[in-house]
């Protein structure tokens, strides 16, 4: 009756004062009746829990001050009312007011302690609650919930990790906090819940938390999206095959990973180790129909599935692998009680691949991911996947080179005794036509294939046809990756192999202009491309037949582009037939784009790639045609950069007077077997159908090449 006195009459009057006077009659009552206190704790913590509510906030104190006194007498005894204290406390934590926040966070810290020493506390009772108020924008009340996470997870009764997927999102959410103290305490909740998981797989709940890092792994945030990502990789290698329901959902997270830059290198690799522990989850068993796939349960796991982790060590990513190697009692086994075959969603993994593929935004590595997803798909479950699909994606997958090296240098495509450049047979199935003076043995020098690279078979030469015919219509390729694509087959195929069958197939190219820009870009690979190292160094003396066959050929092919010849001819150090040539452009038409390819090459000579020519301007008596080459270069060009460049590079030749001389004491042998002369007829040869189809192309009225104006 006395408490109800003071509860009604003074703790819920309407004068202030009475109110104040109410408070500190319930805390009295309840420190003097002690240990009995607990009979009347709802009667007690009612009206007290209402003046949170007040708009006076030394009343919002006395409050606090009261409840505090009350808990701290009943103890353990509160812990049925949690929730509606809890919910007080949640409140006041993001108090305007100091004093009453100081005064909420000492019954918080009394209120923990009870929580800490009891094995009372009802957990099924308090997440709905906990689940609610997680979602908080406050920063203070954001801070109180994931206090108390820290509290109930270090508590060895109460088991939190049970119920991780009601809170987790949440914990996400905070973790995206502007403050840098409650985004670090959030990161040390996820790191403590992320080690409970590896310490105890077998009773996670990972297929209920997939989706909800599939959200977190896609977030704007570069903290939240790493730790996601780490995440969504110990539950790939702990889980295993119980993520494969939500492969499609993983991919269109981790993909676009793949492509970032070093600003995002750590959640780069961590999605690497991610793409490629989900793909060796797929297994041939996934290719069995329904009925075969009944016994294919989720305790088959395959044992290589435990990989052996990959840290990643940054500031924003969690330490989560502190034990990096999973021991057999860590890998997730399903009891036999809980058996559930795992089904491959096919389809929507190949949807997530398509859609990427068809993303003009998609990065390059993400492309190459995909292919090799597609690969993978097509090895482990080949009656599962679409042909039709791979049928409508052929000018995609001409970007997996990986594969189609596979297949071109696959015996089921060999020849018998042909290479890709010989025989008739060959040539006609690819309506390549053949003159009978190239197949005559003096006609022969650029055109036979080099005995000494590995013969290629039918599908690699039709590779080469195909792919030249894909850069000719789509030239934005050409510019953006043509490099690359080339590049990349020569380290997975032979390269001399690759430049033979280009070459060989531009010679008879009939768009020249394109002829002229693809031995422009292949030229420059072969300067410049480390991948091209040793086939420079086999042509750059001809001192084999093979290397002079292969020299040949491509001179053939450069022809169509009059500097890159030049810049072949300096490579092989035909030095006298590049002086030849440089004598013949003064009979060509000179244009911008002309010009501006002397300046490259004269940029070229100044890079590592021709250190040996610049060394050779060191023998004036044996080099004569070198220096008179490059004279020629500076006499075609402008007052430029370019011009200065040289004429500086030439100054330094020394005793530049004995240019004059005979050149009887010229040591070096130019490489034998070669028709210079028959060389030098055929540059002038296709130099004089470029000159007819740009005089054709003016006559048209088409735009024609940039020419100089005088």
């Amino acid at each position: 009756h006395v408490i109800q006195i003071l509860s009604q009459e003074f703790a819920l009057s309407q004068h202030p004062h009475s109110r104040k006077g109410g408070l500190i009659g319930l805390a009295a009552c309840s420190i003097a009746l002690g240990k009995d206190s607990g009979l009347y704790l709802k009667e007690l913590i009612e009206p007290v829990l209402t003046c949170f509510n007040d708009a006076d906030s030394r009343l919002r104190y006395y409050a606090c001050e009261a409840l505090y006194n009350i808990v701290k007498v009943a103890r353990g005894s509160v812990l049925p009312h949690f929730n509606v204290l809890f919910d007080g406390l949640s409140k006041l934590a993001a108090d305007p007011d100091p004093n009453v926040k100081s005064g909420s966070e000492l019954l918080d810290r009394l209120l923990k302690d009870i929580v800490t020493e009891s094995n009372k506390f009802d957990l099924v009772g308090f997440i709905p609650l906990l689940r609610e108020r997680i979602y908080s924008n406050n920063q203070y009340a954001r801070q109180f919930i994931i206090s108390w996470i820290l509290v109930l997870e270090s508590v060895p009764d109460i088991n939190l990790l049970d119920y991780l997927p009601e809170i987790l999102d949440g914990l996400f959410q905070i973790l995206g906090d502007n403050s840098k103290e409650i985004r670090k305490m959030c990161e040390v909740a996820l790191g403590e819940f992320l080690k409970e998981i590896k310490k105890n797989p077998s009773s996670v709940k990972f297929a209920e938390m997939a989706n909800i890092l599939v959200i977190h792994c896609q977030a704007s945030d570069d903290l939240i999206q790493l730790t996601a990502m780490c995440w969504m990789r110990e539950f790939i290698q702990l889980a295993g095959r119980v993520m494969l329901p939500y492969s499609s959902g993983i991919l269109t997270a981790v993909l676009p990973c793949l492509s970032y830059d070093d600003r995002k290198k750590s959640i780069k690799e961590v999605a690497n180790v991610c793409n490629q522990s989900l793909m060796k989850l797929v297994i041939p068993e996934d290719d069995e129909t329904d009925e075969g796939k009944q016994s294919l349960s989720l305790q088959t796991e395959p044992k290589e599935e435990s990989l052996s982790q990959q840290e990643v060590t940054s500031s924003g990513c969690l330490e989560a692998s502190s034990d990096s190697n999973l021991s057999s009692a860590s890998v997730f086994n399903v009891s036999s009680t809980d058996r559930v075959p795992v089904t491959l969603n096919l389809d929507g993994i190949v949807q997530v691949l398509d859609c990427h593929l068809h993303d003009s935004a998609t990065g390059m590595m993400t492309r190459i991911a995909v292919l090799k997803w597609l690969y993978h798909l097509y090895i482990k479950t080949p009656r599962k996947v679409s042909l039709a699909f791979i049928a409508d994606h052929l000018s995609v997958i001409l970007k997996d080179l990986e594969v189609l090296a596979e297949i071109a240098s696959s015996p089921a495509g060999q020849t018998e005794d042909q290479g890709p450049c010989d025989g008739s047979d060959m040539r006609s199935e690819l309506h390549i036509p053949v003159k009978a003076s190239q197949l005559s043995s003096s006609g022969m020098k650029g055109m036979e294939c080099s005995p000494s690279t590995p013969t290629m078979n039918s599908y690699f030469y039709k590779f080469m046809i195909n792919l030249l015919k894909r850069f000719s219509s789509e030239r934005k390729l050409l510019e953006t990756r043509g490099a690359f694509i080339i590049r990349q087959l020569c380290l997975l195929l032979n390269a001399e192999n690759i430049f033979h069958s280009m070459a060989d197939i531009l010679l008879r190219e009939e768009d020249l202009k394109f002829a002229s820009t693809m031995v422009h870009t292949l030229n420059t690979i072969l300067l410049t491309s480390s991948e091209l190292f040793q086939l420079r160094n086999q042509l750059k003396d001809l001192k084999t037949p093979e290397s002079r066959n292969l020299f040949c050929c491509l001179y053939r092919s450069w022809c169509h582009n009059p500097v890159t010849t030049v810049s072949l001819c300096f490579l092989t150090q035909n030095y006298k037939h590049a002086y030849d040539l440089i004598q013949k452009f003064g009979d060509l038409e000179v244009t911008v784009d002309f010009l501006t390819e002397v300046d490259k090459l004269v940029q070229l000579i100044e890079c590592p790639i021709f250190t040996y020519l610049r060394l050779q301007l060191l023998d004036v008596k044996n080099n004569p045609y070198l220096i008179k080459a490059l004279y020629g270069l500076l006499m075609l060009l402008p007052q430029s950069s370019a011009f200065q460049l040289l004429s500086h590079r030439l100054q330094c030749v020394p005793n530049p007077e004995l240019l004059t001389k005979t050149t009887l004491g010229f040591k070096k042998a130019t490489a034998t077997n070669i028709d210079y002369l028959e060389l030098l007829q055929h540059f002038e040869r296709v130099q004089n159908k470029h000159l007819e189809v740009r005089h054709q192309r003016a006559g048209r009225g088409e735009p024609p090449d940039r020419r100089v104006v005088l």
